[in-house]
């Protein structure tokens, strides 16, 4: 059976795309696995779970509604988390497809990083919200 061994994020700066992803993250970045490897890859740092993001160079226009994106969540409250992120040099999508609020979702926000791909933030359920 094949296992998730990284996920490759298309982007115009690789080095812009890291950045702004480590920072949100608090991910690391993979070191060179041979002489000249300048492929940007970040990962968890050692011992925390998490997936690998490969910062893969594309010049495809962004997808208005990607098939596949980063879904974030936040102990936090949610409007400070986005607000972090926005320093961080994300920016707020005009999104027409937020759901009706309803207490079995939480609420969300769509931004997009500073490649303009998309990406969603949310809190996490309380705990006692069981």
């Amino acid at each position: 059976m094949a296992v998730i061994a990284q996920i490759s994020l298309g982007v115009e700066d690789d080095e812009r795309a890291g950045a702004f992803w480590m920072r949100a993250l608090g991910y690391v970045r993979r070191p060179p696995r041979w002489e000249g490897d300048d492929w940007i890859v970040i990962e968890p740092p050692p011992g925390v779970v998490g997936a690998p993001i490969a910062m893969d160079l594309s010049e495809t226009p962004i997808q208005e509604q990607p098939r596949i994106h980063f879904d974030l969540q936040t102990e936090s409250a949610l409007e400070a988390e986005v607000e972090r992120l926005l320093a961080l040099g994300a920016q707020r999508v005009d999104w027409p497809y937020y759901p009706e609020p309803d207490e079995r979702e939480p609420p969300f926000v769509v931004l997009a990083d500073t490649e303009g791909n998309r990406f969603c933030v949310s809190s996490a359920p309380r705990r006692d919200a069981v």
